[in-house]
């Protein structure tokens, strides 16, 4: 599936609104792949990986705590062969139906996302571009421990069971949305592999992620969405391409030079029809301080550096995507909107000198 536009411009999911309906005007305003708004304001249930736990076997939400943990002790038997009985249903590539409304997220775990399929349900419009987004399986058995506050990445069976959960979690929502665009994305947010390779996550190993992330990108391309993996720190980006994503996210304003320390893997990348989504606007108080043209200098600057590599140039820019660096989740309202106004105003801005 190609991108006709480049420089199309989109975002990661969340925000810092506690009104969902001016959360929607931002992003239908604002982006050319509108998302559906992750808003944490509505409480514990809208944080990063709880917003992703429905329907998983043996989750438990501690609402006094503030936390949720999975319960690994005891015979889980019987929870663990209804979970794979729903996901072989849905998606086993022979028999499958393909229904993965088992892993549905309700309204009470995403105002944001009902709210968007109420308003595209009641515009009677077919967007050109629509973006979800999920919790990356990594990150995910990564932050979220057992009773005895172990990682439940290092249980492979919960591991499993939360790699399949998001793999259905990403059709759901495609699934959903679809009727309504004419082009899906779908990322899968990682940002805990920023930190992978260092001492904290020595025991992880780089064909684990790979295998864990492969899964879930070919429920995506189930539906006929394109891939990607956002990460806001620096990260070995050869993992996201090994995994076979479509699209690449990376924070270009404080990172843009790491991509290029893989330029064998991103030229393959590019060449194969991928794409790089440029996080070069900048999601923290130093947003206060931009315009259109310091980011487009910076963008610039970042993909001719790219470019010196042996990569070339056009090929970067006709499969370039605007994004902010990060979700706007914590900052202040007022900075969340310029975040969204800058990146509508650089995407337009590049599609203008580049002549598209």
């Amino acid at each position: 599936m190609a991108i006709e536009t480049k420089f199309l411009g989109t975002a990661i999911g969340s925000m810092p609104f506690a009104n969902v309906e001016h959360a929607l005007d931002v992003s239908l305003g604002n982006l050319d792949a509108p998302i559906w708004p992750q808003l944490s304001a509505f409480g514990l249930k809208e944080q990063m990986e709880i917003q992703y736990s429905e329907g998983l076997p043996r989750v438990v939400i501690d609402e006094t705590k503030g936390r949720m943990y999975f319960d690994t002790s005891g015979d889980y038997s019987e929870e663990f062969a209804e979970f794979y009985e729903a996901y072989m249903m849905a998606m086993d590539p022979d028999d499958g139906t393909g229904d993965c409304s088992a892993m549905a997220i309700s309204e009470e775990f995403s105002h944001g996302f009902h709210a968007l399929l109420k308003r595209l349900e009641a515009s009677g419009q077919k967007l050109p571009w629509l973006k979800c987004q999920t919790t990356g399986p990594a990150s995910f058995a990564l932050t979220i421990v057992d009773e005895n506050k172990r990682a439940l990445w290092y249980n492979e069976e919960f591991r499993d069971v939360v790699v399949k959960g998001m793999a259905m979690k990403c059709r759901w929502q495609l699934q959903a949305l679809k009727p309504f665009a004419d082009q899906m994305i779908c990322f899968i947010d990682e940002p805990i592999l920023s930190a992978f390779g260092s001492s904290t996550y020595v025991s992880v190993q780089r064909d684990e992620i790979v295998e864990a992330l492969s899964e879930v990108i070919e429920a995506v391309h189930a539906e006929g969405a394109l891939a990607g993996i956002h990460c806001c720190g620096n990260t070995e980006w050869s993992i996201l391409i090994d995994a076979g994503v479509d699209i690449v996210n990376f924070d270009a304003f404080e990172f843009g030079e790491t991509i290029a320390m893989y330029t064998d893997s991103v030229k393959s990348h590019l060449e194969k029809g991928g794409y790089l989504a440029w996080g070069v606007v900048p999601t923290s108080p130093a947003i206060r301080k931009q315009t259109v043209d310091t980011l487009a200098e910076h963008l610039e600057k970042m993909i001719d550096h790219l470019a010196t590599t042996g990569i070339d140039k056009q090929l970067i820019l006709d499969q370039a995507i605007i994004t902010p660096s990060c979700g706007t989740g914590s900052m202040e309202e007022a900075d969340a909107e310029k975040v969204f106004e800058m990146t509508s105003a650089l995407s337009k801005a590049m599609r203008a000198k580049y002549s598209v």
